[in-house]
């Protein structure tokens, strides 16, 4: 086993969210998510799979929270599903769906694990999406606004952080442009639209839970990637320049800058978000924050003549995804170097991996050996200054791989989806070991 270096306060733990993993879609008062509803569209997921059932947590929640505990977790990242707490995404909320999360909240703490809320993965309230478009109106960012209240009023004294969203890059971009994920749009001028909206309500909702009084440290999680050109060719060097600011930049430098960032503006042209910028809309959306999450997987590799296979010297997770862990301590850096940024915890991390259970045993070596040179380039990272807090690895458990439906597993845990038996994969050990030689050991100053 590899030799982390990390502070001594350092996080270890697990990352899920509600939709791919709750089920318990009809019950005790949950409204639909624009998820639900996606996932009824012909050819949108893989077999018309859904997250009906998914690894029903919603009724096992006492079973996966010993789990945790026998896992050694310090930690455990999970979201609130809006349509859960407040079926219509406005007016009244649903007593039994708050009473879900404060049972999740006090058997994670009765167990010593700190809980990390994430307001919103992706799972809208249908009714937002019927009535006024989603995240296209801007009033759903005060919708938001709202329900960010509640959950903290309700939760706050308890949570040990609050992020308000995961990767809005994928709700705008694959939700509106790609129509890859619900609610299946594909126009450029509604991801512009979206992506504002959805920093537009990151702020405000930050607003209004300081104004509550919560204590808990408030951020946002952002999914993000090194780039490389293909070449050292000036047109693929401008091509990886310009994917970093579409991918990374257009979210970092609104919230960190107060502005989009000009290279990628320039290239949206009139399907831009200025429209539906107002004045004061930059100083909402950068509201302080006390940390800052970033979920990395792999590298953008660019091409000014199309898409290239990178090089994937280390080989291709099972979503076909390059296993490039130096890009971790690269990203890292560079967003170091570029703003002065809060405290950033790795709030997810992991690889999809055809996982085969034999005899009541999974040897998953590729994923131990994915997190291993993860985690030592985060390590490398804090060598190098990162204030670096934490790492969440993605995920508890197998789940509903949104589009890919079930057939991608990422998680340390193996889901038996027929029977829902669970069964710790090696690198669940692996990592249960991890944490007990990490736990409170200091780096060398």
């Amino acid at each position: 086993m590899s030799t982390y270096r990390f502070k001594e306060d350092f996080v270890w733990g697990v990352a899920t969210s509600s939709y791919q993993i709750e089920g318990a879609a009809n019950d005790d008062g949950r409204g639909a998510s624009i998820w639900d509803t996606f996932c009824k569209v012909p050819g949108k997921v893989v077999r018309g799979e859904n997250g009906d059932v998914a690894c029903d947590h919603y009724h096992r929640l006492e079973q996966d929270l010993d789990m945790m505990a026998d896992l050694g977790l310090q930690a455990y990242r999970f979201s609130i599903a809006w349509p859960r707490v407040q079926p219509d995404g406005r007016g009244a909320f649903n007593e039994k769906g708050l009473g879900f999360y404060e049972r999740l909240v006090d058997g994670l703490l009765k167990r010593n694990i700190q809980p990390f809320a994430t307001l919103y993965h992706w799972d809208l309230p249908q009714a937002l999406q019927d009535t006024q478009n989603g995240w296209e109106n801007r009033d759903t960012a005060y919708r938001f606004a709202d329900y960010a209240s509640k959950i903290g009023s309700v939760l706050g004294d308890r949570l040990a952080s609050i992020a308000t969203h995961n990767e809005p890059w994928c709700t705008a971009w694959l939700g509106n442009v790609t129509g890859y994920f619900a609610p299946g749009n594909e126009s450029l001028k509604k991801a512009a639209h979206v992506a504002h909206h959805l920093l537009l309500s990151h702020g405000l909702a930050l607003q209004a839970l300081r104004a509550d009084g919560v204590k808990a440290p408030l951020g946002i999680v952002l999914n993000q990637s090194s780039a490389d050109g293909a070449t050292d060719s000036p047109e693929d060097q401008a091509a990886a320049s310009l994917e970093y600011e579409k991918f990374v930049s257009w979210y970092m430098d609104p919230l960190f800058k107060g502005r989009y960032p000009a290279q990628a503006l320039a290239w949206y042209g009139e399907n831009g978000p200025q429209e539906v910028i107002q004045d004061g809309d930059f100083d909402i959306i950068g509201t302080p924050m006390d940390f800052l999450g970033v979920n990395y997987y792999t590298r953008i590799f660019a091409s000014a003549s199309g898409p290239k296979r990178p090089p994937g010297v280390l080989g291709f997770t099972d979503m076909d995804w390059e296993i490039y862990p130096q890009g971790l301590t690269e990203l890292l850096t560079k967003l170091n170097a570029d703003y002065h940024l809060p405290p950033i915890y790795i709030t997810e991390n992991g690889c999809a991996a055809k996982d085969v259970l034999d005899h009541g045993r999974v040897r998953d070596t590729d994923r131990i050996s994915f997190y291993d040179l993860h985690l030592a380039a985060l390590s490398d990272a804090a060598k190098k200054g990162v204030d670096v807090a934490g790492y969440f690895a993605w995920s508890l458990m197998d789940n509903f791989e949104w589009a890919s439906g079930y057939d991608k597993r990422f998680g340390m845990v193996y889901v038996d989806y027929a029977t829902q038996q669970r069964t710790p994969k090696d690198s669940a050990l692996w990592y249960r070991d991890v944490i007990a030689q990490h736990a409170g050991v200091a780096a060398p100053r």
